[in-house]
C-alpha cells in the first residue's frame, strides 16, 4: 500500500500522467499497427476481444483523448464487420464503435455531441465548418459501420446523408487522407440502397475507383467491396469477376494493409464461387 501512495505522490509531482498518456497511446497505436499487419485472421479473431477490452479499460475516463476514443470505435467497427457473424452482436459493436466516435467528436464543441439527432442541414453546416479530416472521418466512418449493421432498420438508414456528407468533407479536404479509406465508404454507402430508395449507383463506381487509385491497388478490400456492392447491385458479372479475379491475384502483404487483405481475398473466393449461381 505505502509503495502505491508514493508511486501516486510521484506521478503527481513530476508530471508523470502525461508520460502515461502518452506511452499508453503508443502502445495502442504499435499494437494497432502489429493487428493490421498481421497474416492470420483467426490469430487477430481469437486475441482482438481482449485489446478491445484493453481500449475500453483505456477511454473509461471522461477525460480520454479523442486519438485514443476514435482508436478504439475504428478497431470496434473492424471487428463488428469482419470477424462477427451474429447480426445482433454486429450490431451491440458497431453501436460501441460508434458511441466512441461520438464522444470523440464531442470533444470538438457541443455541437458535435449527439449528431444523430442534428438535421442534415447542420450537419452540413458543422462539416464546412471543419477542416481536420481525422475527427471528420472519425466520426463519419463509425456511423457508416453502425449503419451498415442496421441495414434492416429505417431509423439507422435515415442517416444515410449525413455520414455520406462528413465522409464526403474528409475527401474536399484531403483526397488523400487515409489512402482511399473515405472514398471506399462512401462507395458502399452510395450503394446501400436500390436507386428507388436513393442508392446512387454511378457516384458509388466512381468513389471505388478513386478508393483503388489512392491505394495505390494495394488494399484489396476495395476490389472485394466495390464487386459485392456496385457489381452485384447493377447486376454486372464482367466487373465483378475481373475485380475478385484481381483481389485474388495480388499480394497479400503490404504495410498495414495484411490482415484487410487477407481477409479480402478470402470474402473474395466465396463471392467468385457464388457468382455464376448469383447472375444467372
Amino acid at each position: 500500500m505505502f509503495r502505491s501512495l508514493t508511486l501516486v505522490a510521484l506521478m503527481g509531482l513530476c508530471g508523470c500522467a502525461s508520460l502515461v498518456d502518452r506511452a499508453t497511446d503508443r502502445f495502442a497505436s504499435q499494437l494497432s499497427a502489429a493487428v493490421l499487419d498481421h497474416d492470420d485472421p483467426a490469430t487477430v479473431a481469437d486475441g482482438l476481444p481482449a485489446f478491445l477490452l484493453t481500449m475500453d479499460a483505456m477511454n473509461a475516463s471522461p477525460d480520454a483523448k479523442a486519438g485514443s476514443l476514435c482508436r478504439a470505435a475504428e478497431l470496434y467497427s473492424a471487428y463488428a464487420g469482419s470477424f462477427v457473424t451474429e447480426p445482433d452482436r454486429a450490431r451491440r459493436l458497431a453501436a460501441r464503435a460508434f458511441g466512441y466516435a461520438q464522444r470523440a467528436a464531442c470533444q470538438s464543441g457541443e455541437s458535435w455531441c449527439d449528431v444523430r439527432a442534428l438535421k442534415f442541414e447542420q450537419i452540413d453546416a458543422l462539416a464546412a465548418a471543419d477542416h481536420d479530416p481525422a475527427h471528420l472521418n472519425c466520426i463519419g466512418s463509425a456511423w457508416a459501420g453502425y449503419i451498415q449493421a442496421n441495414a434492416d432498420d429505417w431509423d439507422a438508414i435515415a442517416g444515410i446523408p449525413k455520414a455520406r456528407r462528413l465522409m464526403e468533407r474528409v475527401v474536399e479536404i484531403d483526397p488523400a487522407f487515409g489512402d482511399g479509406q473515405p472514398q471506399m465508404v462512401l462507395g458502399v454507402v452510395n450503394s446501400l440502397l436500390p436507386p428507388a430508395y436513393g442508392g446512387k449507383p454511378d457516384v458509388a463506381k466512381d468513389y471505388f475507383e478513386q478508393a483503388l487509385a489512392a491505394s495505390k491497388r494495394q488494399n484489396q478490400m476495395v476490389r472485394v467491396l466495390y464487386a459485392k456492392f456496385y457489381a452485384r447491385r447493377v447486376f454486372d458479372q464482367a466487373l465483378h469477376d475481373q475485380l475478385l479475379d484481381a483481389a485474388l491475384a495480388a499480394p497479400a502483404k503490404a504495410p498495414e494493409l495484411t490482415l484487410i487483405n487477407t481477409l479480402a481475398q478470402s470474402q473474395a473466393q466465396i463471392l467468385k464461387d457464388s457468382s455464376k449461381d448469383y447472375f444467372e
